[in-house]
């Protein structure tokens, strides 16, 4: 076997762990040696445990969507004036023949 081992953690752990950050005064390096963790494995998990609470989005990827849905709904109305527009043109160019 190799000189680190993989540790594995539970689910339950990673939550007490978050919970713990958010609940004290103490900083992340002070909470990860005393459970004897990476404090980036503790970010890694507050991150997470964030990302969960936006429906397993991250903020990030919430806002993206909805830009996106909005940028859907103005090219929608967009693509309709036009061929509201393509039909005017029509219209009025055979009354000046």
């Amino acid at each position: 076997m190799s000189k680190r081992q993989l540790q594995r953690y539970t689910q339950e752990f990673k939550d007490r762990a978050v919970e713990l950050m958010s609940s004290t005064d103490q900083s992340v390096p002070e909470i990860a040696e005393q459970l004897d963790v990476n404090p980036k494995n503790l970010y890694n998990w507050r991150a997470q445990a964030q990302a969960k609470k936006v429906g397993g989005k991250s903020p990030e990827m919430v806002s993206l969507q909805n830009e996106n849905k909005q940028l859907r709904k103005e090219l929608a109305r967009l693509q309709e004036e036009q061929i509201i527009l393509k039909k005017a043109a029509a219209y009025f160019a055979k009354d000046i023949q």
